[in-house]
């Protein structure tokens, strides 16, 4: 386990996946220029991508927070046991993710706040476990905060068609609405302050409820993107999306606004998938950006990575 300090605010990297997503760099980010990718491969591989298959490498884990006495999870991951037909490198996955958390210091029952930056499949997992045959909140003292714009696109009972087709097929159901249904969420609307630290604000575009979660503490900034970036490349390249934003142009505008607060509060920006040192502080370069240094996070390896699970 990895973990630094922000002012009064520590926070650790729970890994639960680290490896390929079965996608080339002009499927996932279609819009992205491909000398990007073919220029930066030294600076990419292997964390970002694999460059003896150009596939795209990515991490799934969680970011634990401690703040004000709180323990606090941003995104809860794929999860284990969860039936995904149309989402094959996630069907059915079994890690040892909460042996990870256990192994940061958490146990289930500590865990007083979950953050949903927005309802995607690799980002509510562990929201649930299977108990029996039952899905059942895994942290059943927790206050699950979900952005209501995304529970409301994502209910089926609302009948929305989104980008992903079926690709979400069973998340709500599994991962979502047994939370619900046990009093534990808290739908929340444009902002929510957390604590004296801790703010999550509205950022559509990859989704219509895709929130950041903003960190002020003394003279420390930083702030939790979420899927507004998937890679590096997105930070030098602000108006290249990946193929699962629902409003292009909103996730566009979205990424330039963020990555421009970032650079003039010289914050760290924590996307939820980057793999390598997992988080960096961007400065503006012209009308783009760039990466002003890495996170201190170490690397994932070799040992971290999953096999893509059998169908």
């Amino acid at each position: 386990m990895e973990q630094i300090k922000l002012g009064d605010v520590s926070i650790t990297r729970v890994w639960e996946y680290f490896g390929p997503v079965e996608m080339t760099p002009d499927t996932f980010f279609p819009e992205s220029p491909k000398e990007v990718w073919d220029d930066g491969a030294p600076w990419l591989a292997p964390h970002f991508l694999n460059s003896e298959t150009n596939v795209v490498n990515s991490a799934i884990q969680t970011w634990l927070l401690r703040s004000e006495g709180k323990t606090i999870l941003v995104d809860t991951g794929v999860g284990n046991h969860k039936d995904r037909p149309y989402a094959p490198v996630w069907n059915r996955l079994e890690t040892g993710f909460l042996a990870n958390l256990a192994r940061a210091g958490v146990a289930p029952e500590d865990v007083d706040i979950v953050i949903n930056t927005h309802l995607h499949i690799d980002h509510v997992g562990w929201n649930t476990y299977l108990d029996g045959r039952q899905w059942v909140p895994t942290f059943p003292n927790a206050t699950y905060l979900m952005p209501k714009d995304d529970f409301d696109f994502w209910n089926p009972e609302n009948g929305h068609k989104p980008l992903l087709g079926r690709g979400n097929q069973n998340v709500f159901e599994d991962s979502v609405a047994p939370v619900h249904q046990a009093g534990q969420t808290l739908l929340w609307e444009n902002s929510h302050r957390i604590d004296g630290g801790l703010r999550l604000d509205a950022a559509p575009g990859h989704t219509p409820g895709s929130c950041v979660l903003t960190l002020t503490s003394g003279t420390d900034r930083a702030v939790f993107v979420g899927d507004m970036l998937h890679s590096p490349v997105q930070i030098i390249e602000p108006d290249s999306n990946s193929c699962f934003c629902e409003d292009p142009a909103g996730a566009r505008a979205t990424r330039r606004k963020v990555l421009g607060w970032a650079a003039d509060n010289n914050a760290l920006v924590i996307p939820a998938h980057l793999g390598g040192h997992g988080a960096a502080e961007v400065a503006r370069e012209g009308d783009k950006f760039a990466i002003k240094g890495w996170a201190p996070f170490a690397p994932y390896t070799e040992q971290d990575r999953v096999q893509s699970p059998q169908p």
